[in-house]
C-alpha cells in the first residue's frame, strides 16, 4: 500500500510512517501497563503534589496524539503525490504550470504545508522540559523552606523532619526526570516526522522540476 509509484519514477517507495508510529504507542501502551503494575504511575503521582508530573504526561499524551494524526496526514500526501491524486503536491505543480511571478511562493506554501505545523510541536515538546526544570526549582525551594524551619533538632522528630525533607527532594527529582524523559520520546516522533516531510518535499520537488524544464521549453 505504501510502495504505490507511478510507471517510471525514480523516487524512493514511501516508508509505513503510519505503522512506525502505531508500533511505538504500541511500546508505550505496553510500557505504561508494566510501570501500572508494578506502582510506578503510583509513586510518581502521589510523590508530587505540585501535580506537575501529571501535567508532563498529559502534555506528552497529546502531543504523542497528534504525531500520529499528523503521521497518517503525511503518508496520505506521500502516497496521493506518487499517484498523481489531488494533495498538497498536485497543488505545487498546479502552481508551477501557470509559471508564478514569484518562483518561490510555492515552495513556500508547500514547506508550511509540510514542516509548518511542527514549529508548533517542537515548542510543546520544550514544554516538558521546562515544565520538569520548574518542578526541580518548585521542589528544591520546598526543601529550602522546610530546612529554614528547623530550629531545634528533636531526635524523637527525626522521622518526620526526613519525610517533610525528602517530599521537595522528590518533586524536584521525579519532575526533572518525568520531562527529560517524555522530552526525549516526543523528540524522536518529531525528528522522524520532519524526516519524513522532507522526504515528501523531495519526491514533490523532483517531479516539479519536469514541470519548470517542459514549461521553458
Amino acid at each position: 500500500m505504501f510502495s504505490v509509484r507511478r510507471s517510471g519514477s525514480t523516487a524512493s517507495p514511501a516508508e509505513p510512517l503510519w505503522f512506525e508510529w502505531l508500533a511505538l504507542v504500541g511500546l508505550f501502551v505496553f510500557a505504561g501497563w508494566l510501570l501500572g503494575v508494578r506502582g510506578v504511575w503510583s509513586l510518581l503521582l502521589n510523590s508530587d503534589p505540585t501535580g506537575i508530573t501529571f501535567v508532563i504526561i498529559i502534555v506528552f499524551t497529546l502531543a504523542t496524539l497528534w504525531s500520529g494524526m499528523r503521521a497518517r496526514e503525511l503518508t496520505r500526501e506521500r502516497i496521493a503525490a506518487e499517484a498523481r491524486l489531488p494533495g498538497w503536491a498536485a497543488s505545487y505543480w498546479a502552481a508551477l504550470g501557470v509559471a508564478p511571478r514569484d518562483e518561490s511562493a510555492p515552495l513556500d506554501l508547500l514547506l508550511e504545508r509540510t514542516h509548518g505545523p511542527h514549529a508548533t510541536a517542537w515548542w510543546v515538546n520544550a514544554i516538558q522540559l521546562k515544565l520538569g526544570l520548574l518542578g526541580k526549582v518548585i521542589g528544591f525551594s520546598i526543601l529550602a523552606l522546610q530546612i529554614g524551619q528547623i530550629q531545634n533538632f528533636d531526635p524523637a522528630q527525626a522521622q518526620d523532619l526526613l519525610k517533610s525533607l525528602t517530599t521537595g527532594l522528590g518533586v524536584a527529582l521525579l519532575t526533572t526526570m518525568v520531562g527529560l524523559v517524555g522530552n526525549i520520546l516526543l523528540g524522536v516522533q518529531l525528528t522522524r516526522l520532519d524526516r519524513y516531510a522532507d522526504d515528501l518535499v523531495a519526491v514533490v520537488q523532483q517531479h516539479g522540476l519536469s514541470i519548470r524544464q517542459r514549461g521553458e521549453g
